[in-house]
This record gives C-alpha cells, sequence and structure tokens, in this order.
C-alpha cells in the first residue's frame, strides 16, 4: 500500500479512521476487524491515536493495518503550562499546534496508504464524528467517505448557523435545498457536516490541500458542483432501533446497525485471563476461575452472591477536566458506604489524580483497622466493599440487562441519560455536583450521599429491575458489528 507511481494495486482499500476516546474509537475498530475478516479481497487499515496502541495486536490478528497518530484523545486545559497569565489563551495555542500536527500526520498517513497511482472501485474511508479530517481527505484522494458513528451525533449546530450560511453562501445553501432526497443536500449538512463548513476546516482545505473551501464546490470556481450531485453520505449508526427513533428529519442514507459491541478477546487486559476465556468458550475448561493474579477479583464479584457489586463507570471525564476534586468523589462512595450495604466495583479510567485519591484513602483504612488490603495492578480492595481498577457503558448495561443510574457531564451524556430515564432502565439523571462535589465540605457530602443512595435504590427497584431485562431481551438477538458490515459490502464494498 506504500506509494509509488510504479505500483499497481490489485485490491481496493478500505480505510477506518477513529479520533477520541476509546468509546469512540473501539466500536469503529471492531467494525474494521470484521470487515477485514469478512472481505479478505480488501486491504483494511485503522487509523486512530497512538494512545489506543493496544488495538494493535487485535488489529494485526485480523490483518488489519494499524496506523498511529501521535495527538492524545483528549485535550483538556486543567494539563496546560501557562505561560501567558491567561489559562484560556495558552489552552487555545496549544490546541491549535496539536490540531495542525494531527492534520498533517493524517495526511502523510493516507497519502502513503493511497500512493500516487488512481483510485480503485471499492475503494473508502469509513470516519467516525471526531475524526472529520477524512471527509476532506476522501475528496482529495477521489474515494468515498462515509461515517461510522457509536452513538448520535453528539453536537448540534448553533441557533445562527442557518441564517449565517444562507447569507453567506446563497447559491450553496440553494443547491442543498433543492436537492433530490437521496442526493447530499441540506439535511446531511444539519445533521452532522456543518462543522466542514466553518472557518476551521475552511482554510486547511484551502491552504492545505488545495481543495476547494467547502463540500460540494468547485474548486477554481467556487461554485456548486450543479452538473455533479454525489449521494447522500452513509451514515451508520451503532446503536438499537429499539432503543433510538429514526425521525424523519434525519437523512435518508442514515441507517441504525445496532449495538457495536467488542469481540469477547478484546475485552481482557489480562493474557491469562483471556487464554482461560477461549478455553470455557471452546469447551476444553469446566472451571470458571480466573487466573491467580485476579483470584482476588473473582472472589469479590461473587461474594455474597446476594449482593453483587455495583460498577461505577467514569469514562473520560476526569482526563477530560470534570474532576476538579477526586477526594470528594471518593468520600461520596464512602458515605454510601457507610450508611448502606451496597458494595461498589470503580473503573477509573486510569485518571491519576483519582487512582492517588484511592490509594490515600485506601492506605489509610489500612492503618486504622488492619483490614486485609491488595494493591496490584490498579486494583484496591477496602473494608471488602469498594473494588477499583481502571476500564465504561451504557450500551453493556442494557445487553446486560441491569439498571442504570447516569450523571451526564457533556456532550452526548445528556442525550443517553434522559433517554435511559424515559425507557425505565435507570432513576432521574444525577446532577454533576451530586456524584462530583466541588468540595469536601461534610455537608455537601452528606448530600451527595444521601441523593446517590437513594438513585440506586431506586435503580434496584422491582419495576426498573423487570424493565432492564425487557430491553435486554429485546435487543440480544442484534448484531451491530455485523449489519454495519453487510450495509458496508452493499454500498460500496465488493464481495470478492
Amino acid at each position: 500500500m506504500e506509494g509509488g507511481k510504479e505500483i499497481q494495486r490489485a485490491k481496493p482499500i478500505a480505510i477506518f479512521m477513529a479520533f477520541g476516546t476509546k468509546g469512540d474509537v473501539y466500536p469503529i475498530a471492531a467494525i474494521a476487524a470484521a470487515f477485514a475478516t469478512d472481505q479478505n479481497g480488501y486491504d483494511v487499515v485503522f487509523i486512530t491515536h497512538s494512545a489506543h496502541e493496544n488495538l494493535s495486536s487485535h488489529l494485526e490478528k485480523k490483518n488489519v493495518m494499524y496506523v498511529p497518530i501521535s495527538s492524545p484523545p483528549v485535550l483538556s486545559s486543567n494539563g496546560t503550562d501557562d505561560k501567558t497569565g491567561s489559562p484560556e489563551l495558552e489552552f487555545s495555542k496549544q490546541k491549535k499546534v496539536i490540531t495542525k500536527e494531527h492534520r498533517r500526520e493524517c495526511c502523510s498517513a493516507v497519502e502513503r496508504i493511497f500512493g500516487d497511482g488512481p483510485s480503485l472501485e471499492g475503494d473508502f474511508i469509513a470516519i467516525n464524528f471526531f475524526a472529520l479530517e477524512g471527509w476532506s481527505l476522501g475528496e482529495l484522494f477521489r474515494v468515498c467517505c462515509v461515517v461510522v458513528a457509536p452513538y448520535v451525533v453528539p453536537y448540534s449546530a448553533p441557533s445562527y448557523f442557518e441564517r449565517h450560511f444562507r447569507n453567506e453562501l446563497p447559491l450553496l445553501y440553494k443547491y442543498l435545498q433543492e436537492a433530490p432526497a437521496d442526493k447530499a443536500c441540506w439535511k446531511d449538512v444539519i445533521h452532522w457536516m456543518w462543522p466542514l463548513f466553518s472557518e476551521n476546516w475552511e482554510s486547511w482545505r484551502k491552504e492545505d490541500l488545495n481543495l476547494s473551501p467547502y463540500p460540494f464546490t468547485d474548486p477554481v470556481t467556487g461554485l456548486p458542483t450543479w452538473h455533479d450531485r454525489p449521494p447522500s453520505p452513509l451514515l451508520l449508526y451503532g446503536f438499537s432501533k429499539e432503543i433510538v427513533e429514526c425521525p424523519d428529519y434525519w437523512p435518508s442514507n442514515a441507517r441504525v446497525c445496532g449495538f457495536w459491541f467488542l469481540p469477547i478477546e478484546w475485552q481482557f487486559s489480562c493474557q491469562e485471563c483471556r487464554e482461560i476465556s477461549t478455553l470455557l468458550s471452546s469447551g476444553h475448561l469446566t472451571t470458571d476461575e480466573m487466573c491467580s493474579a485476579h483470584a482476588e477479583l473473582q472472589y469479590f464479584l461473587k461474594t455474597p452472591l446476594s449482593m453483587p457489586p455495583i460498577f461505577v463507570g467514569l469514562s473520560s471525564i476526569g482526563s477530560m477536566g470534570f474532576m476538579r476534586n477526586p477526594q470528594a468523589f471518593v468520600q461520596v462512595l464512602q458515605s454510601v458506604l457507610g450508611i448502606t450495604c451496597y458494595r461498589f466495583i470503580l473503573f477509573t479510567a486510569g485518571y491519576e489524580p483519582l487512582d492517588a485519591a484511592i490509594q490515600e484513602i485506601a492506605n489509610e483504612a489500612s492503618s486504622i483497622s488492619n483490614q486485609r488490603q491488595l494493591i496490584q495492578n490498579g486494583i484496591t480492595l477496602s473494608d471488602g466493599r469498594l473494588f477499583c481498577f481502571s476500564g465504561g457503558s451504557t450500551a453493556a448495561a442494557l445487553y446486560a440487562g441491569i439498571p442504570q443510574i447516569l450523571c451526564p457531564f457533556m456532550l452526548d451524556q445528556f442525550y443517553w441519560a434522559e433517554k435511559m430515564f424515559w425507557l425505565g432502565v435507570a432513576p432521574e439523571p444525577l446532577r454533576r455536583n451530586h456524584l462530583v462535589p466541588e468540595n469536601t465540605i461534610g455537608t455537601s457530602i452528606r448530600v451527595a450521599a444521601n441523593v446517590l443512595s437513594q438513585a440506586i435504590h431506586d435503580a434496584l427497584s422491582p419495576r426498573v429491575k423487570a424493565r432492564a431485562l425487557e430491553i435486554c431481551k429485546r435487543i440480544s438477538l442484534e448484531d451491530g458489528v455485523s449489519e454495519a458490515v453487510k450495509i458496508l459490502k452493499e454500498e460500496i464494498g465488493r464481495t470478492i
């Protein structure tokens, strides 16, 4: 796939480009792996942050080339080294530098992959909503671009966007409004493409890629391509129709596949536990014991059977700067443990300040009570009731048929929190200060602990439990990854 005019490619190329956190990236990697397995006549490439390098071994086994990009999955102003006296200004400067290098690396990677030769029928780039570079790169290399998104588009156009667009680009607005429903039209723009018409992307397209400033316009005249109306871009969503309705105002080529769950072998960070799971599933092993390093974890999960632990997943709220006081968060959990008989298993997502807060409290508890402690591989057992290690999810809870409690912080989290409440599988969403108080004042901690305890009580009610099992049964027969591969084959891929 490396460039070179003398090389004539025999196979079409499928590039899957996904940026963001694990929840943004891993489902796309699962589709790339499944597509490569199903379509061995394709060369399949996966481009993402180097921070997700642990995907590379899984992808390699499926004959998918892993291409790392050095940019971080998350940019947070918290870690900015302020040299200007203004943290906001310093963060903005840092973001511009990282973005410029990120786009340069993306362009260079795609150029190496496609080379200098002509594109082949069947070539395509699949992107998530945080990899919009791929749209313009697809245009540059004359290959089809599709969108693969694990969730509903997480951002909406500003209220002034359509008015501004109509005033600044009247001919392009007319072109999009008059387009047939099956062609690229205003529905596509207002649903997800609108950022591509911002100055941020306009300058990169024009100055670095030598493309027209805006999609669907001629690079020479700047006028809409009246003579060439491309089809509505394929947009695959990785959730269930049982959970999210598909309104008429969505683009005509938006498809809902079902949830994109990862292969089971990807869900183990421990090689030995993964091998045990493989032997179990193949019938070569009859015991379900974990490896010796994780025997304590297994004991915690199973004992007592009458009181299974409650999972607390923080996703990326720490690394994105939403957890200013991890000590307060841990104290809330401690307070809940003190007034209830619940047990928690906490995924810290590797957020170091939270890990440090847990370590400190665990050490204090150990010195006071002589309780047995296990501090190994990021795992801490305190009072036999609080277990912590790194790792995320709404879809996983739905699939498991268990109730959930949501505390939204950003983007689509508010949508999903309200959706789960509306479906009846979760109580009313928590406010941020009821999970992560701003301070460790006793009153704040007590109020938050009482609210969280009540939310857990409501989530464990017979009504919510029954509803969670009902939804689980509805989605259990879906195979979202296989459906996505099927649609890709039908729409752009070719069966070889």
